[in-house]
């Protein structure tokens, strides 16, 4: 891991400032630590186009790549409605509003503490 490196919980309040600079709605940021092993932040957010989605996957990627975050594996495509970008302890749901109300992350984690939203 690149020592200079940001921690997971770092990671996941800049993915929140950039989706929030970059416009998306309804952004959640769910603390995983407790229900599931694979990761310990979700960070869900909402672009209103595909256009959009793309603008916010890449922002956020660069922001985390440049905080020193690794990438490890990315799912799903704009045109899909549905992005995922995992950082290991930290994942990032990017939807379109019809693929966010028909996965409802929320509700199917919905022990997970929400440690912060923007609507």
């Amino acid at each position: 891991m690149n020592k200079n490196a940001i921690e997971a919980a770092e990671g996941a309040r800049l993915a929140v400032e950039v989706a929030s600079e970059k416009q998306a709605v309804d952004i959640v940021l769910l603390d995983m630590r407790e229900l599931c092993n694979f990761t310990d932040y979700f960070v869900i957010l909402t672009g209103e186009s595909r256009r959009q989605m793309q603008a916010l996957v890449e922002d956020v990627d660069m922001a985390l790549d440049a905080a020193g975050m690794l990438l490890h594996h990315r799912e799903g495509s704009p045109e899909g409605g549905w992005v995922l970008l995992d950082y290991g302890d930290l994942i990032v749901h990017a939807f379109g509003p019809e693929e966010r109300e028909f996965y409802s992350l929320e509700q199917l984690w919905s022990q997970a503490p929400v440690l912060f939203r923007v609507q």
